[in-house]
């Protein structure tokens, strides 16, 4: 049991994990390669009169959070989801337990460029299986994506129906092997066409390939790429506006012991915002531990 996990290893989640290791918290980083921690050149950062490369500053916030006890471990997180008494993060590989979650994952959403897609959304397209998974009881159901966080997606749906399969959305798979023997395991077929419309009267009934051919579904679970801030927000029931993730001035969400910092949550979408935001949180998830004692 962690005190607290941290989804995202940018700025405001390395912000964040320096301020609660410090702290004294058991505190777990899982995130990969932040988009800063490349070749990408920085010259307005407060401190730096000189420029510092993204993932020099990276690599200084990590060394730093792990100088303070925070471990950090490069786990891709497919889903979270809240028990009564704590939060349940599960990476392609291993599965944990935290009191606490704080998120800093950017904003990264995929679109999968289906046409009418707009039209059917809350009308059988979803973003959200334990949402929405309910709704489709053995009824056909297809998650499109192609990567772990569409893998896991489709595994969860058979709780409700064994009607799933997984669609690429024409990319190339990108699922890990375990992934895919518990996808072989329970006959969840994986089509790697493209989608390019939907169809039906009132809620969805089918979609429609490029190829010409159709298949009937129901329901249709978007889930391309990795999972982004957007799809933890809608499995934990969080306050979102737009495409981002509603936090007050402490960075909290509306579920108590969940906060949010960095681009997710919309503002000013600079490095010195998410780090400021990033401590921000770190500080509000202490007194959230403290309080809790």
């Amino acid at each position: 049991m962690h005190e607290v996990i941290i989804i995202g290893s940018g700025p405001a989640g390395l912000s964040a994990a320096i301020y609660t290791s410090r702290g004294g918290a058991k505190t777990l980083v899982l995130g990969c390669n932040p988009k800063v921690a490349g070749e990408y050149v920085i010259d307005n950062y407060f401190g730096f009169p000189e420029p510092i490369l993204g993932k020099d500053l990276i690599a200084r916030g990590i060394r730093q959070a792990e100088k303070f006890g925070a471990t950090i471990k490069c786990e891709k997180v497919v889903a979270i989801h809240q028990q009564e008494k704590f939060f349940e993060v599960k990476t392609t590989t291993n599965l944990y337990s935290s009191q606490t979650i704080i998120l800093a994952t950017g904003v990264s959403r995929i679109r999968p460029g289906i046409k009418n897609l707009k039209e059917y959304e809350g009308k059988g397209v979803s973003y959200c299986v334990s949402c929405d998974g309910y709704f489709f009881k053995n009824q056909k159901v297809m998650v499109v994506g192609e990567g772990a966080f569409a893998a896991n997606q489709a595994l969860e749906l058979l709780e409700y129906t064994p009607f799933v399969s997984l669609c690429t959305q024409g990319k190339d798979l990108n699922i890990p092997e375990n992934f895919l023997e518990k996808l072989k395991k329970h006959n969840i077929e994986i089509l790697q066409e493209k989608i390019e419309s939907l169809e039906g009267k009132e809620t969805l009934e089918k979609v429609n390939f490029s190829n010409g051919q159709s298949q009937e579904v129901a329901g249709l679970f978007i889930a391309m790429g990795e999972a982004s801030s957007l799809d933890f927000a809608y499995s934990l029931g969080l306050i979102t506006k737009g495409n981002f993730i509603e936090a007050d001035c402490e960075q909290k969400t509306n579920i108590p012991g969940v906060f949010a910092a960095g681009d997710c949550v919309g503002r000013f979408l600079q490095i010195s915002v998410a780090v400021g935001e990033g401590a921000i949180a770190g500080k509000s998830a202490l007194t959230y531990l403290k309080n809790k004692k």
